[in-house]
């Protein structure tokens, strides 16, 4: 038992003696590629508030973008979860290092493009993702992390303002969309907090927002994500028009009279339920 104490001690040591995420960057020569979507969030305040936030039990946690690991420092001291830092940029390899010596196979660490990586195979379940998302991938992680819902427990993830606008809005809206209807056919989506420019390396011209998805035991409704994602691509990618006009390749007159939908709505006006009826109806006609 005195082992373990004095081992703890001189890990927490370790841990406190941990340098900045500024001189992480000075100190590795770490050059930030605008491509990559990099604005590294060096405020372990705000890391730490996010993870009290998502308040883990997974014993799988996956962190996409871990840059110099401000958040992943703020995983790992909290939680024995094991977790994964998946990041695109082989500078990570460097700038996680000191991390990984510390809590050893606790941390793993990919070097891999998340858009083509199959995040929900990591570990094992229960698991989490927690992760401040490149702005430039962020939609496209999420849809692709939605047709693969089943495999997480939780998703607390970090977005710019006006992309976590669009998830999280309601029918009625003027952020209301695609987005908005896809992942609140899936999950509970709540806002937790914003963060302002100022608390990230290089500073962005956005703010940005934490949001957590807690998946749905199942679908509010049984259709599919093909189905779904196609009928909601139609109906905003002509927003203005009414849902007769931007819907007419599904035979929208039809589709819609027999839901008792009026076809003189505009999109913004139906519900995901609305949504998810007429996904399921036209693939029913096409059938």
């Amino acid at each position: 038992m005195l082992m373990i104490c004095v081992l703890t001690k001189k890990m927490q040591n370790k841990i406190e003696n941990l340098p900045n995420i500024q001189e992480i960057l000075k100190k590795n020569n770490i050059k930030i590629y605008k491509a990559l979507g990099q604005n590294f969030l060096f405020d372990l305040n705000i890391t730490d508030k996010i993870v009290k936030k998502s308040n883990p039990i997974a014993s799988t946690i996956i962190e996409v973008g871990s840059g110099p690991g401000s958040l992943t420092r703020s995983i790992l001291k909290n939680k024995s979860a094991t977790v994964y830092a998946i990041d695109k940029d082989i500078q990570s390899n460097a700038m996680l290092a000191e991390l990984k010596m510390i809590y050893k196979d606790r941390l793993n660490i990919i070097i891999d493009d998340a858009l083509h990586y199959p995040i929900w195979e990591l570990g094992d379940a229960p698991r989490q993702i927690i992760a401040n998302l490149p702005y430039n991938i962020s939609t496209k992680l999420l849809v692709m992390w939605l047709k693969n819902i089943d495999k997480f427990d939780l998703l607390t993830l970090m977005f710019q303002k006006e992309v976590a606008d669009r998830i999280i809005a309601k029918p009625g809206s003027k952020n209301y969309g695609r987005l908005s209807i896809l992942t609140n056919w899936l999950t509970k989506s709540t806002k937790l907090f914003d963060i302002p420019s100022e608390a990230f390396i290089p500073k962005p011209k956005v703010n940005s927002t934490v949001i957590q998805l807690k998946p749905y035991s199942k679908p509010i409704f049984d259709v599919s994500f093909e189905s779904l994602e196609k009928i909601t691509h139609l109906a905003f990618s002509q927003k203005r028009k009414i849902l007769r006009n931007s819907l007419k390749e599904i035979n929208s007159e039809k589709v819609l009279g027999e839901l008792n939908i009026s076809s003189n709505l505009r999109p913004e006006n139906l519900t995901v339920l609305d949504f998810c009826k007429i996904a399921k109806k036209s693939f029913d006609f096409n059938c």
